[in-house]
């Protein structure tokens, strides 16, 4: 019998996919519980003693002890559990495991970190170095695959069922809890738990997406090889060549694409219009890069 490899046309043999290897997979875990405990710091260090909260499974447990008098670790177990378990069908069981091992954890070290004194007893201090050290915490964990909340797992379920977007979804669960915060503790307390929501949302954003956030570039025009060498020679950046046609006028493009930095923009900018003030120049955000030639070089 021919085997599945000689079945397939030349060149196309199947290829096995590798999974993390135990190098990875360790550091992986490590920077998980580092972020986790970069969480129960930022909780039993700045917000729970402060009465301010978060947003998501955190916020509704710290609402809940305060209330019952219960420690935190308990309301985030069991608040978090039904999620885990409707999610183990949608997201994957390597995800559900990682994400109740860091929500078990973070209950734990709540729990240990809970007789640490306040760090500060300014509302304003503690909101914004509570939000800075939770965003970095959850960063972290989301950077890793992993998850210390299931209001995540409920928004991408409630996605497929709703026009709305995950980000909305979570947006509108967190304002409804944030709010809550206000008839628990007072309105002073739910605006400065907004500061410190706002904080931590665009740290985990800096965590998981980077801190030099990079840019895709797109250039048309009929100078294309002049404006590919002088972004070539002047900042160094790899540039693709691509073929293209207008649409409206049938007329074959040829379209400059490549990837900068943040502080690059400008110059770009500059090159494009020292040679062809009519090019096509279109900038737009990008998440992630990886492979390829793009490197950090110095501008010039």
């Amino acid at each position: 019998m021919e085997s599945e490899a000689q079945m397939l046309p030349d060149g196309l043999e199947k290829k096995k996919h590798r999974g993390l290897s135990v190098h990875q997979f360790i550091i992986r875990i490590l920077l998980i519980a580092i972020g986790i405990t970069l969480e129960a710091t930022a909780l039993e260090a700045f917000l729970v003693p402060n009465n301010i909260i978060d947003g998501g499974v955190v916020g509704l447990s710290i609402m809940a002890a305060h209330k019952t008098g219960w420690a935190i670790g308990i309301f985030l177990i069991i608040i978090n559990f039904p999620f885990f378990v409707i999610g183990y069908k949608e997201m994957g069981k390597t995800f559900t495991i990682t994400s109740a091992a860091g929500v078990t954890l973070l209950a734990l070290l709540t729990s240990l970190f809970h007789a640490i004194p306040s760090f500060t007893d300014d509302l304003l201090l503690a909101a914004v170095f509570g939000g800075i050290i939770m965003g970095i915490g959850v960063g972290l964990v989301i950077r890793n695959g992993g998850s210390s909340d299931g209001t995540e797992i409920l928004a991408v379920l409630l996605n497929e069922k709703t026009p709305f977007s995950v980000g909305e979804i979570v947006l509108f669960i967190n304002i409804f809890i944030l709010g809550s915060a206000g008839f628990v503790f007072g309105w002073n307390y739910a605006m400065y738990s907004l500061i410190a929501y706002f904080i931590a949302f665009k740290m985990i954003d800096v965590v998981s997406e980077g801190l030099e956030s990079s840019k895709a570039v797109w250039i048309i025009s009929d100078l294309h090889q002049e404006i590919g060498d002088a972004l070539n020679d002047r900042l160094g950046r790899g540039v693709t060549f691509l073929n293209g046609e207008g649409a409206y006028t049938g007329n074959d493009k040829n379209v400059i694409f490549t990837v900068i930095s943040r502080l690059e923009e400008a110059k770009v900018k500059n090159i494009v219009d020292s040679i062809d003030r009519s090019a096509f120049l279109a900038i737009s955000d990008i998440h992630d890069v990886k492979g390829g030639r793009f490197k950090k070089r110095s501008i010039h």
